[in-house]
This record gives C-alpha cells, structure tokens and sequence, in this order.
C-alpha cells in the first residue's frame, strides 16, 4: 500500500473519519478553501442566520503566524506530495483548512501551536535552522523519527503526537477538497436502475419472478 492509499484508508477507517464527519457539518459540506474566498452568504445555501456571524468571526482573523504557516504547508506537502493523479496538499488548500479548522475547534489550537514549536527546536537541534528552511533531505530525516510510532524513540514521543494530529488534518482536509474527492473517485449519490435479481442466481436458488412481479416491480423498474 502506497503512501497516499495508506492517507485513504486513515479518512476512511480511523480517527479522522470522525473529524471528517464534524468538519463537513461545520461547513455544510463545503470544503475550507471555497468558505474563505467566499465568506459571505447568498440567500440560498441554506445557513442560519448564527451560523453566517460564526463563519465571519471566524473568518476575521488569523490563529497561525506567517512562519507557522509556512511550516504547515512544507509539512502537508511531505505528508501529501503532488503525484500522477493530484496535486499536493497545499494545491488542494490545505493549510487554509487547518487555518479554519483550529478556530472552529479551539482544542486543536494548544496541540498544533505546542508541535510546530517542538518540529523548530528539533530541527534546530540538528541542522541549525527552522524546519521551513532545511533542504527536503534534512525534513524527512525529522520526520521519519517521528511518523512511526511503533519505531519511534521514546524522546520523540511529543512529536510523535504532534505529526499524528497534522497527518490527520491533512488527509481530512485534502480528501473533503475537491481535488481529494476526484483523487478517490467517490461519484456521490447516482439515479440507479434495478433490473431484478439476475436469472442465473434465481436458477441457483430454483426460483421466479411471477408474473404478477414482473408486471409490477421489475418491468416496472426496466420500463423507467
């Protein structure tokens, strides 16, 4: 399983399907980055009144500074890299979501704001420069230590935690993007057309439609 597969599965399976869920209730199934072009409300998308004066507190100010959002975009972008099928993290407005999500939810502000100041001192520590700054071999050389928890050194156990947190925000903001749909290929609710159970299975089971079915339920179903 490839890095992005393994992204997938983490939305779909694990803690960041939960985020997903609130984080789509949140935006009324809009993705973070069209919220922020577009904070104003028209009259038909369906918002409360409360929830249009939330989006624009929200909105009106910034939680990260200019650096710490650097950091999280060269992080997201070695989380999600731009492949064959998307673009990277940052093209699908990552960091932008994680902006919107940290003043939606406060609890993630501590959390967030604690890692980037340790994923600094780290890589401080060893290359004498912010992580926004290191060549890419010096960045995935941190986060490698921190990535696998199973493999990681008990001291890096802070970070540990923290690239948990920023590997789940950016698979949920990258896979409720649009881009991050398309990249899954989720088609949404479709018209279907049912034909019936096929003949070969109702042969297996020795059954039949009768007649009363046919006219009723499943010409019915061919006809429309």
């Amino acid at each position: 399983m490839d890095r992005r597969e393994s992204l997938k599965a983490i939305v779909v399976g694990t803690v960041s399907s939960a985020l997903l869920l609130e984080s789509c209730d949140t935006k009324k199934e809009e993705h973070v980055a069209q919220v922020l072009e577009a904070p104003e409300s028209s009259p038909g998308d369906g918002r409360m009144p409360e929830e249009i004066e939330r989006l624009k507190l929200i909105t009106s100010k910034n939680f990260f500074t200019e650096q710490e959002m650097a950091t999280i975009a060269v992080l997201s972008d070695i989380i999600i890299p731009a492949d064959d099928v998307s673009g990277s993290a940052t093209d699908a407005g990552v960091p932008d979501f994680i902006e919107f999500i940290v003043k939606d939810k406060p609890e993630f502000q501590t959390p967030m704001r604690n890692g980037l100041k340790w994923l600094d001192i780290e890589s401080l520590n060893r290359f004498e420069k912010p992580f926004r700054e290191l060549q890419e071999r010096q960045q995935l050389n941190i986060v490698d230590a921190i990535a696998y928890p199973e493999r990681a050194a008990p001291e890096m156990k802070k970070g540990v935690a923290f690239f948990s947190l920023m590997r789940n925000l950016t698979a949920t903001g990258f896979f409720t993007s649009e881009m991050g749909v398309k990249d899954i290929g989720y088609m949404g609710n479709r018209p279907n057309q049912w034909n019936g159970v096929p003949a070969e299975v109702l042969r297996e089971h020795n059954l039949a439609y009768t007649e009363k079915e046919l006219r009723e339920c499943v010409t019915f179903e061919r006809d429309v």
